[in-house]
Formats: structure tokens, sequence, C-alpha cells
């Protein structure tokens, strides 16, 4: 879809357009992309308003699922916009999983992604933040803010919902992408981490995404497992039985004790944990 045809289709809505012209303001610009919802949006309107020069920076590290790499590098190439990836070993100040980790992992991630932007002879780091993070234990937002981040969905106005619906006029596959996060938040604080327990926990939370539940967690304890799904899926998860397969499939994983979380999914459910 060409720009014309997406002014065209998307005329109804003030804010895209004013995210479009608060775009066009920047010359050449770098924007941290995930392959999520948030920053595929926020870079497939940036190409439109700016071109080639848009540059996606994406972090691999070993608490970044494999499969959204991947998904982040073929969006790319759909769309014809300028990818780097840069690699990330997993880093000795997060290793115990602190309270405060996701302040300090954006420290490490952005601080490396200007310096790669930098390299590229551009000024200006985007990300993907909109006004419904400022609802959520972020405290990844205060690196954001130190280091100098723009956040234009943030500053235009967009929550989730703007985003979704917008993605969904665009034709953009990931209109519907559940949100994810890394692959810590599936351990609980303060406790060491071992790169062994990102390959397991990936390997779970795929295999029954792959048989149609979704969103959802496996929070790991020790060898226990919890799985975390929408409470609107647990009945066909006993009806087709196809917890006995999630058992011994995360069983082979190397989980002891497998259980289903009766709350429900629920970002950071391991939050609650923390001292207020």
């Amino acid at each position: 879809m060409d720009n014309q045809i997406l002014h065209n289709t998307l005329q109804h809505s003030k804010k895209y357009n004013r995210l479009f012209d608060y775009l066009k303001q920047y010359g050449r610009v770098a924007i941290a992309f995930s392959g999520g919802t948030d920053s595929s949006f926020l870079l497939k309107v940036a190409s439109n308003a700016l071109g080639h020069n848009v540059l996606a920076i994406t972090a691999r590290t070993p608490y970044i699922p494999r499969w959204e790499i991947s998904e982040a590098e073929e969006f790319c190439k759909t769309y014809s916009i300028q990818h780097k990836i840069i690699a990330l070993q997993f880093h000795e100040t997060i290793r115990n999983n602190p309270e405060n980790r996701c302040y300090l992992c954006k420290k490490i991630l952005f601080g490396t992604m200007i310096q790669e932007a930098r390299n590229e002879g551009i000024e200006h780091v985007f990300d993907g933040t909109n006004a419904d993070d400022l609802s959520d234990y972020r405290p990844g937002i205060r690196a954001l803010h130190e280091l100098g981040i723009i956040s234009p969905l943030l500053e235009c106005g967009f929550g989730k919902n703007d985003i979704r619906e917008l993605s969904k006029a665009m034709g953009l596959e990931v209109w519907d992408k559940p949100a994810y996060a890394c692959l810590l938040t599936r351990l609980p604080y303060n406790q060491p981490v071992e790169d062994s327990d990102f390959e397991r926990i990936e390997k779970a939370e795929l295999f029954i995404e792959k048989s149609g539940f979704r969103p959802v967690r496996v929070r790991v304890q020790g060898n226990d497992a919890r799985i975390e799904m929408s409470k609107d899926l647990f009945v066909r998860f006993i009806q087709e039985n196809f917890f006995e397969k999630a058992v011994a499939y995360l069983k082979s994983l190397g989980f002891n004790f497998i259980s289903l979380d009766l709350e429900g999914y629920r970002k950071g459910s391991f939050n609650l944990t923390i001292e207020k």
C-alpha cells in the first residue's frame, strides 16, 4: 500500500496524521524494533513519513525469544526497511534478576543502540512506548528518559487500542499480536538465572501457543512451571485433554510439577512479590 492510498484509507484518523507529521520533522532516525505491535506500527508509519531515512535496530539477547528476532527480520524484509541486529550477552548486572532489572537492561540495550545509531550518523533514537505503558510497572521508562530516547506514540497520545485499530487499517499482520515481554519476566526476582532457563521457557510457550492457546506465560520457579492463559481458554484446555499433552511436554523439558494458574493470564504476575 503506497503512501497516497494509505492516507486516503486513514483520513478519518487525526491521530495517524498527527503522528505522521510529528515524524516528518526528523531527518534520519533509528527505531528500537522488537517486532511487537507497538514498534511495528511506529516503524511502518516512520517508513511512510521518512522513506529510507529509517533504521530499525533489534537487540538479540539470551532472554529475548528467537522467534521474535525472526519475526522482526521478516517484517523489515516485507517493507524494505533497513534493519540491524545487535547481539548482546547476558549482562552480569541482571544475572540475579533484580527488581530493577528492566531499568538496568534498558540502560544497556538503549545505550548500545544509541552508539549504533551514532555510527550510522543518526542523532535520534525512537521507541514504541505508548500511553497505556504508564499504567504498568515499567522501571525501564526512567532509563529511556535518562538516555534521551524519544517515544513518538506517547508524545502523540496513542494508546494500545489506537495502535491496534490503525495497524489493522494499514494491513499490518501484527495488529492483533499478543503483548510479549522478555523471558526474564517468567522468573522470580532476586534469584540466579541460567541461560538454559530461557530455552525451555521459550519451548514450553511455543508448544502451547502453536496449539491455539494464546496469550500464554509459563512462569518458572526452580523446576516447577505455572501456566498462565486467558480464563476463557480453560474449558477447552481441559475438555480437549490438551493439559495432558502440555504436562508430558513440559516434563520432557525438565519440569517436575506443572500447574494451571486459576487467576489466568495477567501482565507481570511476579511483580506482586515486590515490596512497595
